[in-house]
């Protein structure tokens, strides 16, 4: 006795259908971003300088990594980075999405293009930018000081190394504003109106109403927003070689660029892609811990 023909329902053609759709993305994702990952575990086994001589070395370079100071002094300087971006370009992008919402400012759609604006300026660019402005013969900054008599103010401000990683995060900060200002907006519009309505009813202020209304309400949109910021600062590489290449000395020397001149200055490819891991793997521990220190399941779980 022949075996039925198996039919198709609808549902499986549409689940065939949308991997179908999907297969190019993700093969290209897989060339792009896991056969990479991969490729460099491989390669930070091995003790390598380029050329054909590979020796292989285990987890050699693995507990090389973990005494490493400067490689621990960069990872520092990254959660600085990382810390100072989060409170302001998250932070000033929340106070701007709140003045944008309010009725009485004009020209909304104008200010929204000029505050996204310097986000989709090359890194490199606004990086040599931000160097002279910090120049201390010719930099803007210092310039306007002199020009208000305040000649004692003026400072070498890209070579301090107790207010390097302060002064490299200004740039960052006031790149990517607008970019958290729109993933912010575009949450606060989800907001029904009659809330505020009623807020403003019972007399509460535009703070109060910013405060205690609009933050409960987009908490997951600024989670995204905090994730986002956080896996971006831990791999900034662009801004930092063009204003300090991570000087004065190590004093402004972020993860990226460490692996950067480790690889390409050194020529120690095999550490260096251990360091690449190393840099993955902490960085992905720092986003699961920010996440489980703010959506807090173990007390859902209480409750």
């Amino acid at each position: 006795m022949k075996g039925k023909k198996k039919v198709r329902t609808p549902k499986a053609n549409k689940t065939l259908g949308i991997w179908i759709c999907l297969l190019p993305a993700l093969i290209l994702y897989t060339y792009v971003a896991v056969i990479p990952i991969f490729r460099s575990f491989y390669l930070s086994t091995f003790s390598w300088s380029g050329g054909p001589d590979m020796k292989f070395v285990g987890l050699k370079n693995y507990a090389i990594l973990m005494r490493d100071t400067a490689f621990w002094d960069s990872f520092k300087n990254n959660i600085l980075i990382t810390l100072l971006c989060v409170i302001g370009q998250i932070g000033i992008a929340f106070i701007f999405s709140a003045f944008l919402s309010a009725r009485f400012l004009k020209f909304k759609s104008v200010h929204r293009v000029v505050a996204y604006f310097p986000s989709t300026i090359s890194a490199v660019v606004v990086g040599f930018v931000w160097m002279f402005i910090f120049n201390y013969d010719y930099g803007l900054l210092n310039s306007l000081l002199r020009m208000a008599g305040a000649e004692s103010w003026a400072r070498a401000w890209l070579d301090n190394p107790d207010t390097i990683v302060l002064i490299v995060s200004i740039p960052l900060i006031w790149q990517y504003i607008g970019y958290y200002m729109v993933i912010i907006m575009a949450a606060m519009t989800s907001v029904d109106a009659s809330i505020y309505e009623v807020a403003e009813l019972d007399g509460a202020s535009g703070i109060v109403r910013a405060v205690y209304i609009t933050l409960p309400l987009i908490k997951e949109s600024l989670l995204a927003a905090v994730m986002l910021c956080i896996a971006g600062n831990m791999k900034i590489f662009d801004h930092i070689y063009v204003m300090t290449n991570g000087g004065p000395g190590t004093s402004s020397m972020v993860m990226a660029l460490n692996v950067y001149k480790t690889t390409f200055v050194k020529n120690r490819f095999g550490y260096a892609s251990a360091m690449s891991v190393g840099v993955l793997v902490l960085s992905l521990l720092l986003v699961g811990v920010v996440r489980l220190l703010v959506m807090q399941p173990w007390k859902k779980e209480e409750n």
